[in-house]
């Protein structure tokens, strides 16, 4: 009997050992900010001691930055907090502000302050940051769009693209790395123009940070790479998923700057034809925009329906991609309700920001339907004859005159394009050189422009040599 008690007694104190080795660890993993590693230890303590104000205050602190079951987060912060643990309150009023519980944030932060030593400089400018960025988001908040948001999927982040379905006259979208060869993944999309004959894209800039850049189709491939904004847009960090409406002005992208609330934001900017610029980016709203990643704009015109992407609430590696009908005009929620508010600008739920009594049932239909895909025909050009000849290659010729005659034209065309681009980079050049550069680019630059222009009156001459040729053959 003796021995049974023993080694219940030894058992006993082995078990304690263990939880407190448990603790320690869990603790010093929290205390490196390895919060994912020490949520499982914690949540272990916590089945342990249920009661233990501590433990409730590291279980939840893991739970809300590892964004996991923030509800039972609240729950063990509160816990933690009736026993007056001190940073329970700071973690409280940051659950609150990422809620848009806004009232009861500042109440959390003031409440937390109040246990502040008087000289811990540190924390009370950690927390002045903290209440701006409760500051910042409430005025976001009252600043929701009005917007009706019809559906919602939930995909793979890899694939996320599939859940666009662009009429054909919008354009369609792909993924860098199917469009490019590239030697790792790039992280951006490609977007097309009705016609296929210009893109618009992201890639990184110097291996860094990641800009906008569009090409043109020439005659067999893309060229003539243009970086969209010398000064990325004013912005500081990531620009990327560009989305070009079909005017060729207004343009949709998601940006990471300094002054992002989440990860990526969206924004609009427009293109200014007069002097070859694009004017300041304006940051959407909310809903659009969250403290999460929220990114590719599509507004499809046709269809009357717009989509963007957002891994707001959603698990690692999963993206909600919502379908929404764009607004003539923007218009501001009007409501003094801040738990309406949060929802809405949450998106917590996608219906209540439908009209009463309006079937959206056919838009949601057309908004999930795939464009008609029309059999692609791979020309080499477009060349016309006359009013019922129209060639697409050099085999179409019937006349070897004129089949000479128009690959002479394709030689003189990718003469010019090359004669294009050496001009713009020589003009360029011209600016940052010496005087005596500049007196050198220039004669350069003059004799370029005097076979560019001649080239540009033979280009038509021999194309009209060619189509009479090939007309007299045909008479």
């Amino acid at each position: 009997m003796r021995a049974v008690i023993l080694y219940i007694l030894l058992s006993l104190g082995c078990a304690t050992v263990m939880l407190g080795q448990t603790l320690t660890e869990a603790k010093e993993l929290y205390n490196k900010g390895e919060f994912e590693k020490a949520l499982p230890l914690f949540e272990g303590e916590y089945n342990a001691k249920p009661t233990d104000a501590s433990i409730n205050f590291w279980y939840g602190a893991c739970l809300f930055e590892t964004n996991q079951n923030l509800k039972k987060a609240e729950e063990a912060l509160r816990f933690a907090s009736t026993k007056r643990i001190q940073d329970s309150f700071l973690y409280l009023g940051m659950l609150y502000t990422n809620q848009y519980r806004f009232s009861e944030a500042r109440d959390m932060f003031s409440k937390y302050e109040a246990l502040l030593k008087k000289k811990d400089d540190a924390a009370r400018a950690n927390l002045e940051e903290k209440r701006k960025l409760t500051s910042r988001l409430n005025r976001m908040v009252s600043n929701t769009e009005d917007v009706q948001i019809i559906d919602s999927i939930v995909v793979d982040k890899a694939e996320f693209l599939s859940a666009y379905k662009m009429s054909t006259s919008s354009g369609r979208l792909d993924y860098f790395n199917k469009v490019f060869t590239s030697s790792r993944p790039v992280e951006s999309t490609v977007y097309f123009n009705e016609k296929g004959t210009k893109i618009y894209y992201g890639q990184p800039l110097e291996g860094i940070s990641y800009s906008l850049f569009s090409m043109e189709k020439l005659l067999d491939d893309f060229g003539n790479e243009k970086e969209l904004s010398a000064t990325n847009f004013g912005l500081e960090g990531d620009v990327n998923y560009p989305y070009m409406m079909a005017d060729g002005v207004t343009i949709y992208f998601a940006a990471r700057d300094e002054e992002s609330i989440g990860g990526y934001d969206l924004f609009v900017s427009r293109y200014n034809m007069n002097n070859d610029t694009f004017l300041t980016p304006e940051r959407l709203n909310m809903p659009f925009n969250s403290l999460y990643n929220d990114y590719m704009m599509v507004v499809d015109e046709e269809k009357g329906v717009g989509w963007f992407a957002s891994d707001r609430f959603q698990r690692e590696g999963k993206v909600c991609v919502y379908t929404f009908i764009p607004n003539g005009t923007v218009k501001i929620i009007s409501s003094d309700d801040e738990q309406y508010l949060a929802g809405r600008a949450h998106i917590s739920s996608i219906k209540s920001s439908w009209i009463p009594g309006t079937n959206y049932s056919k838009l949601i239909t057309l908004a999930r339907k795939d464009a008609e895909v029309k059999e692609k025909v791979n020309h080499d050009f477009e060349f016309v004859i006359n009013d019922t000849h129209t060639y697409y290659s050099l085999g179409d010729f019937k006349s070897k005159p004129a089949r000479e005659a128009y690959t002479k034209v394709q030689q003189l065309k990718n003469e010019l394009n090359t004669l294009d681009e050496k001009l713009e980079s020589e003009r360029v050049n011209y600016i940052g050189s010496s005087q005596e550069g500049k007196r050198r680019i220039s004669a350069s630059i003059l004799n370029m422009e005097k076979r560019q222009e001649q080239l540009q009156k033979e280009i038509p001459l021999m194309e009209i040599q060619a189509r009479n040729q090939e007309i007299q053959l045909l008479k």
